[in-house]
């Protein structure tokens, strides 16, 4: 089955996407942010899919790319264009390649005009193209900087993207307005800068009088995107918790699995940990029972209490029947200030079906 997500990042308007086949489980990540590589890896893992490789349409100059991180964390490569002239790259690609993944592809189309290293991405049976900024939705990028050229982008657009089907569907790199997709017969009718009866001309005149400013970010994205992300040191995450084995859920929330938790109240640190349990009296002492050493606080009353009844310099464990409850515990706690908190995955459900300690009764 194909897999395809639109992810966005909202401090660059940026859209990332993710294509998977999960036949044989691998994937691609196309223009991937830096600070958004731990919601995406989130996705990979929970989707069953692995990251093959990575693909920015371009050098961007509104955000850096996360292609260094997802690399170091899952193995996979790095792909850019040729023309681009970044270090770093583990596949540099030009106008024709095919990028497999599993028994699905892309093909590679080179749209230069907004930077000289665009690519866009074709999927294998044409029915959606990913255009970077050559092409935005009722838009395009601009050319007054990064080697661009307006009558390139013009001749890009018109030979090489808005050449393929009608039906086609088209994912920019970009959109500021909340607009997520259009499609090759759109754009051709509609576009302002490209569809119609825009000539070459037309369209030089219209881009080489659009008076905008650089983007705020130039000069530190851009020179980060020529190492494909890589950071000048290798960065630490200050926010991964270490006071357990912990995951990242696409969302937001972080997780402890049951077996982790009972391993970790086994331990040398097990005084450490504070184990809130956020369902109703009833449910605590009957049913499932609890985990020993928990402490009841039901939900509806967390909101009240949470400052005197937890100490904030402590992890917390939320637990619930199922782990919804308790992951909505987690988030009440993350804004009202504790920094180190874990959802139990699962809950007791999970717990029990695991055959790890409870009680009964009141504690």
């Amino acid at each position: 089955m194909f897999v395809f997500r639109q992810l966005f990042d909202p401090q660059s308007s940026t859209y990332t996407y993710l294509l998977g086949d999960t036949a044989s489980g691998e994937a691609l990540l196309i223009d991937p942010v830096f600070e958004q590589t731990r919601r995406d890896l989130a996705l990979l893992r929970e989707l069953g899919l692995r990251p093959v490789a990575t693909l920015d349409t371009h050098v961007h100059a509104d955000h850096v790319t996360g292609a260094w991180l997802v690399k170091q964390a899952a193995g996979s490569e790095i792909l850019l264009s040729d023309a681009a002239g970044a270090a770093n790259v583990d596949r540099s690609l030009k106008h024709g390649d095919r990028v497999a993944f599993g028994r699905r592809w892309l093909e590679v189309r080179a749209t230069p005009g907004h930077t000289n290293g665009c690519l866009s991405y074709v999927l294998d049976d044409q029915s959606m193209a990913f255009t970077g900024d050559a092409l935005l939705i009722r838009g395009c990028g601009r050319t007054d900087f990064q080697q661009g050229s307006p009558s390139q982008l013009y001749r890009s657009v018109q030979q090489q993207i808005l050449s393929l089907p009608a039906h086609c569907l088209l994912y920019p790199a970009h959109d500021y307005r909340g607009l997520t997709v259009t499609s090759v017969a759109e754009e051709r009718r509609y576009n302002p800068r490209l569809g119609g009866d825009v000539d070459e001309g037309d369209f030089t005149g219209y881009m080489d009088n659009l008076g905008l400013p650089h983007p705020k970010l130039m000069d530190i994205a851009v020179p980060a995107n020529l190492r494909c992300g890589r950071p000048d040191a290798e960065p630490a995450d200050a926010a991964a918790p270490t006071w357990a084995p912990l995951t990242f859920s696409f969302g937001g929330i972080w997780e402890i699995q049951p077996a982790a938790l009972d391993e970790a109240l086994a331990g040398d640190r097990a005084h450490e940990i504070q184990l809130l349990d956020v369902r109703e009296p009833a449910e605590f002492t009957s049913g499932l029972g609890h985990i020993p050493g928990a402490r009841l606080l039901p939900l509806a009353q967390l909101g009240a209490q949470a400052a005197t009844a937890l100490d904030a310099a402590r992890p917390v464990v939320t637990i619930c029947r199922s782990g919804a409850r308790s992951a909505q515990a987690s988030v009440l706690l993350g804004k009202a200030g504790f920094a180190r908190v874990a959802n139990l995955a699962g809950g007791m459900l999970r717990w029990r079906a695991e055959a790890l300690p409870f009680e009964q009764g009141d504690n």
